[in-house]
């Protein structure tokens, strides 16, 4: 952990917030504190020396034979809430002790030991195969000290590995167990992102791991695709028991799937219901879809009561006018594509001058104020004109100089210059 107190930052598995860290006196009310190991392994442990001891402090705790390493996740009155939902005595010969909080010589052996143990499992699952035992050794976890190593395994059946543990303790020199672990518990210790994007449950919070079976998918209306309903584990996904519970109790309220509805001219079987509408889908066809017919529950009450009695509608829908549906958003894709482009405003063109003579216009009702508002363009425009005029005859001047020049005088030229020069 890299926050201690009350922080909600989640950097181990299985992390639980201590949400009485802030009531009084909730942080002695017990001597226990709770430990994890690698991945989900943890444990409960009597601090009977008193150490002071906050979440994320790594201490050597008590292991047969020798010490372990963990990190202290949790301390306080949550910590006896936590032994009693794992079903763990606070008194009795099983409780183990705090020695210590972690030297640099126990972090020193805890990293070596850490680092042999990929190297480890490789060759494990070698001499399992070597032997021939039908299981699958899924990781390995040395002990702070390194005198001991468990090997977790996954086996269908029951599988006699006493000569695997024989071979391995004379391969590694070192304490074996082994635990076996289903392949639910595999993915939690290995974790990873479900397909909704957040953190496998098994790897988060879930400890206890109920069957799920597939009537369950069933009663949510989920399609039956086994590529979909199964996790990381090849498993049925444990989220498809969190809301069946309430699909169940809804089903209660809303006609049997088994019951036919006729009318005077079609008999019409049950093809899918809507649990939070409270609306039901009914087709004339048992195997497909055809002339698909939505009513609300009442109606089918209805209908059936009526059959009941020996009565047949005359249409399914009855009298019940189809409503628009609701819309609680509005689609942004009715507005038009260019309602945020800016509108460019067109320019005036500019008009001439425009000349004011008593004699062509004689009802002239301009007042003395637009006359001088025009007299500056008329005299912009006067000069913009005598400049043009200008520019045209200096240009036509150049023009007729040049043609006044003919071939004989050009070529007089040098000869003059010759004759003066001699």
């Amino acid at each position: 952990m890299s926050r201690k107190g009350c922080s909600k930052i989640q950097n181990n598995k299985l992390n639980t917030y201590d949400w009485l860290c802030d009531v009084p006196d909730a942080e002695n009310a017990t001597d226990y504190v709770e430990v994890q190991f690698k991945n989900t392994r943890k444990g409960y442990y009597l601090n009977n020396t008193k150490i002071p001891l906050e979440k994320g402090d790594v201490v050597a705790v008590e292991a047969s034979p020798g010490h372990d390493i963990g990190t202290v996740t949790l301390t306080g009155k949550l910590v006896l809430l936590q032994m009693k939902k794992v079903h763990t005595r606070a008194e009795g010969a099983e409780v183990k002790k705090v020695y210590r909080k972690a030297k640099p010589t126990d972090l020193d052996k805890y990293e070596e030991a850490k680092a042999k143990e990929h190297e480890t499992m490789i060759r494990s699952r070698q001499i399992a195969a070597d032997l021939g035992l039908n299981m699958k050794i899924g990781d390995v976890e040395y002990q702070g000290d390194g005198n001991k190593a468990i090997f977790y395994y996954i086996a269908d059946e029951r599988v006699d590995f006493r000569q695997l543990i024989k071979v391995l303790a004379d391969a590694f020199r070192v304490r074996i167990e082994m635990k076996q672990i289903g392949a639910r518990q595999e993915a939690g210790r290995i974790g990873g992102i479900g397909p909704c994007g957040r953190e496998l449950c098994c790897s988060s919070w879930m400890t206890s791991f109920v069957s799920v079976a597939t009537g369950a998918a069933r009663y949510q209306d989920i399609s039956m695709n086994p590529q979909k309903l199964a996790g990381q584990c090849a498993k049925l996904k444990c989220c498809i028991n969190y809301e069946v519970d309430v699909y169940v109790e809804a089903q209660k309220r809303l006609p049997s799937r088994e019951v036919v509805l006729e009318t005077k001219d079609n008999t019409y079987y049950h093809f899918k219901t809507d649990v939070f509408k409270r609306e039901i889908t009914y087709s004339t066809d048992k195997s497909f879809a055809a002339n698909l017919v939505v009513i609300p529950a009442k109606r089918a009450f209805d209908v059936i009561n009526m059959n009941k009695k020996g009565e047949k509608p005359l249409l399914l829908e009855g009298d019940i006018k189809p409503e628009p549906p609701r819309r609680d958003a509005k689609d942004i894709l009715e507005d038009s594509l260019t309602r945020f482009d800016t509108v460019k405003k067109k320019k005036k063109k500019r008009q001439g001058p425009v000349k004011n003579d008593q004699n062509t216009s004689p009802n002239n009702n301009t007042s003395p104020e637009t006359e001088q508002g025009n007299r500056p363009n008329q005299r912009n425009e006067g000069e913009r004109n005598n400049r043009n005029r200008q520019r045209n005859n200096k240009y036509k001047g150049k023009q007729n100089n040049h043609d006044r020049q003919t071939p004989n005088n050009r070529q007089s030229r040098p000869h003059d210059s010759n004759d003066k020069s001699n």
